[in-house]
């Protein structure tokens, strides 16, 4: 049965144009599930591979973390260990995740580039790619001040476009990830030359002085060629116990062009938990700031939350 028609919009309109200018639109978009917050606790892994600027194939498989599931992840997907039971470990599968992704990959935002990168260095492999590329700031780039308030979150966007998906299935959220991109294209007239130069552009020299005197300020980069470390206009905030002093993570945090602040707002876009936190290891006993950032969350805030370590490796 059709659908009823909807009044058209010029995304509407962008969507028809003839796919001609994006041929040779090739990628393949990732998104992970994770257990708690250990980005490498991947429970679940989806990909949405785009060849000719169509997606042609959706490959989702649950994943045996062996590791703890903290009850506000499961809250979120709905994975349990007894759904997982049985279930191939990463170790497993990562040769086929390598051969599905290829040279370009598309997240949104950068939280899955870096499961993904940890989960493999767990295995003793790493991940060859191109270029890695975060729909968010396609997003950002293409529509700019479009989300001002709301943030571009995978279902503001998503929501925006028209486009239908069953939130936090990794399969479904690397298939509007793809979506978003070839929508921003299609939008955009954009090849993958044209795409890739867009998002792998150096930063205008004016910005880059700028950045000198104030790291906050610093724009963020969607494309990152293989093994560059992303700099963001990132808001951190520190909670729990850790293993450095307070101080010390912060100065940390601040020399690589992030923001710290004390409590967490809205505008907050990491939390980083202490690994000493009781809250990390399954139990309730989670810090006021833990709390609050899930509850954000829930309401569509785009934070993650990382432990310590993680943190530090990102650094």
């Amino acid at each position: 049965m059709r659908k009823t028609e909807k009044p058209e919009t010029p995304h509407a309109r962008n969507e028809e144009k003839n796919a001609s200018v994006g041929e040779d639109l090739n990628f393949a978009a990732v998104d992970v599930e994770t257990a708690n917050s250990n980005v490498s606790s991947i429970c679940q892994v989806g990909i949405a591979v785009v060849r000719s600027a169509k997606i042609t194939e959706v490959w989702t498989q649950l994943i045996d973390p062996d590791d703890f599931f903290d009850p506000y992840n499961t809250a979120i997907h709905s994975i349990n260990h007894n759904m997982v039971r049985g279930c191939p470990r990463f170790e497993e599968i990562c040769d086929k995740v390598a051969e599905y992704l290829g040279e370009i990959v598309v997240s949104h935002t950068l939280f899955d580039r870096r499961a993904i990168s940890k989960a493999f260095a767990e295995c003793g492999k790493s991940l060859e790619y191109e270029t890695w590329i975060d729909s968010a700031q396609v997003a950002r780039r293409v529509w700019p001040e479009k989300y001002a308030q709301r943030g571009y979150s995978l279902g503001n966007v998503a929501h925006d476009l028209g486009i239908s998906f069953r939130h936090h299935d990794a399969g479904e959220d690397a298939r509007v990830a793809a979506e978003i991109v070839l929508r921003a294209c299609a939008y955009k007239e954009l090849g993958m030359d044209e795409l890739l130069r867009r998002e792998t552009r150096p930063k205008p020299a004016k910005l880059q002085a700028k950045v000198q005197v104030s790291p906050r300020r610093l724009e963020p980069t969607a494309g990152l060629r293989h093994g560059e470390e992303p700099r963001f206009a990132e808001i951190v905030v520190f909670t729990g116990t850790l293993s450095i002093p307070r101080r010390e993570a912060a100065a940390m945090a601040v020399s690589r062009g992030y923001e710290v602040k004390e409590n967490v707002t809205r505008k907050t876009t990491i939390l980083v938990v202490g690994d000493q936190n009781p809250g990390r290891q399954g139990n309730r006993k989670k810090t006021s700031k833990h709390r609050k950032a899930e509850d954000l969350i829930r309401k569509g805030q785009p934070i993650r939350i990382l432990g310590e370590s993680d943190f530090r490796r990102l650094i």
